[in-house]
């Protein structure tokens, strides 16, 4: 069998088309962006007639339907998984066949109630494989807290069985192709490697050291990460199926005047660089640099339907549709055609926010700026700038109450951007003295100021 995996490092997630034989292919946690699996099979002579989806993702919207639209493929899902689009509903122990290829279905719940991994074993007795989406990663499993608060406790005891009896009939020769992986704010635990195999796992994954149940159940929950707020949407979405990408209509591009009007029902995103965006902006808009970790970002700091303007630079249109459709966002009100040389030329409003050096900052201090530290709590316990006012960029906006607006506010994160994004958010919130940590804390650092701990 030949594994093709596609990693989607914003996310920290992987995607897996399996090559069956005979032309025979099946695509496991696919992602929105679909057209990608679809070209890789058609460059390789592959028949995608399968999905198998380990769980209803809560970080992702899935691409299961668009790939069905594209292929006529089969997708399978748990049956306790209440999905409502079409799919086969498979119980755990079942056994499929698809193209020579053996298939078991393993109940391994935990990230979620309804999760199932799944074991492909080929005629030709190469090593199994065991895609295992979240309940075991390289070095971890992921997290049992997206639920609801009150499931925490019982899909944690999951967690804990599941990663110690799920796979135990499995040879440690089999290979583990897990879903989540490092960067996810899925998972907890994980170290670098995305894929292992069994017997490594066993061997020198973390969560095996807790050999008492209780004890797990204490300790997991306190090592998740945040969880973005745009979470919360995504499993509803998922069970009732996306629609496709040829269903939304794009953003079109607009001259500066007609952007201006748009953009008094819509939000502003600008995807530029964050030096770009300090220089000059449109007030009141968001700043989020398009990178790798858009998508997580725009989940997390637009609101749930949010009707979408967007502020590009050198990167595509399409990139940027492709990120936002990941986590749900389908509603587009345009594009400034010419980017901000033709809103500067239109003499329209632009703004900047200030960046300074570390040496700036600290004088800035001293004469009663107020400091913000936009990074999770567990990244300003390791070091801060003393008297900063930590509070995460993800929940800034509900938490203005906490930053002054009697004195001048300096942003800062660990490199810039999040901070750029606070800035833009205190910006729009009225803020008239924003200024930002050039280089973050990496800068502050290596200036040898002082830091708290």
């Amino acid at each position: 069998m030949n594994v093709i995996p596609f990693v989607r490092q914003g996310l920290g997630n992987s995607s897996y088309l399996v090559g069956l034989g005979d032309g025979e292919a099946l695509l496991v946690d696919p992602d929105r962006t679909a057209s990608r699996y679809l070209a890789v099979a058609e460059e390789r002579g592959l028949r995608i007639s399968a999905v198998l989806e380990t769980h209803v993702h809560a970080d992702f919207i899935t691409g299961a339907v668009e790939v069905v639209a594209a292929t006529d493929a089969t997708v399978f899902h748990s049956e306790t998984a209440g999905v409502t689009y079409q799919h086969r509903a498979v119980p755990t122990g079942e056994h499929i066949t698809l193209g020579g290829a053996e298939i078991e279905v393993i109940a391994s719940p935990g990230h979620s109630p309804e999760h199932v991994s799944y074991m492909l074993r080929s005629p030709s007795g190469e090593p199994p494989l065991l895609f295992s989406g979240g309940a075991m990663t390289a070095g971890g499993a992921a997290r049992s807290d997206l639920v609801s608060p009150d499931m925490t406790e019982p899909l944690t005891r999951s967690t804990f069985h599941t990663l110690r009896e799920a796979f135990a009939h499995l040879p440690d020769e089999t290979l583990l192709l897990p879903t989540h992986g490092g960067g996810s704010f899925c998972s907890s635990g994980t170290t670098g490697e995305r894929t292992s195999t069994l017997g490594h796992g066993r061997a020198t994954n973390p969560l095996l050291i807790h050999t008492e149940e209780a004890e797990f159940v204490r300790w997991f929950p306190t090592t998740f990460p945040a969880i973005p707020a745009y979470f919360s949407r995504m499993r509803p979405a998922n069970r009732a199926g996306p629609r496709l990408r040829r269903e939304i209509a794009m953003p079109q591009p607009l001259p500066p005047e007609q952007f201006r009007a748009a953009a008094a029902s819509a939000l502003v995103v600008d995807t530029r660089p964050i030096a770009d965006y300090a220089q000059a902006h449109i007030r009141g808009s968001l700043s989020i640099a398009f990178r790798a970790s858009f998508a997580t970002w725009l989940g997390w700091l637009a609101p749930e339907g949010a009707h979408l303007l967007f502020v590009l630079g050198d990167d595509s249109l399409d990139a940027v549709v492709d990120e936002s459709l990941l986590v749900g966002y389908e509603s587009f009100a345009g594009y400034l055609s010419g980017g901000i040389d033709a809103w500067e030329r239109a003499r329209l409003e632009v703004a900047s926010i200030s960046s300074a050096d570390a040496q700036a900052v600290r004088r800035a201090i001293v004469d009663g700026a107020a400091v913000l530290d936009v990074r999770e709590p567990s990244e300003h316990a390791t070091g801060h700038i003393e008297s900063s006012i930590n509070v995460p960029v993800g929940s800034l906006s509900a938490n203005l109450a906490r930053v002054p607006r009697d004195r001048p506010i300096v942003t800062y994160c660990e490199l810039g951007e999040r901070s750029t994004s606070a800035a833009s958010i205190l910006e729009a919130a009225g803020y008239e003295d924003v200024r930002n940590l050039d280089g973050g804390m990496i800068a502050w650092r290596q200036a040898g100021m002082p830091l708290r701990v």
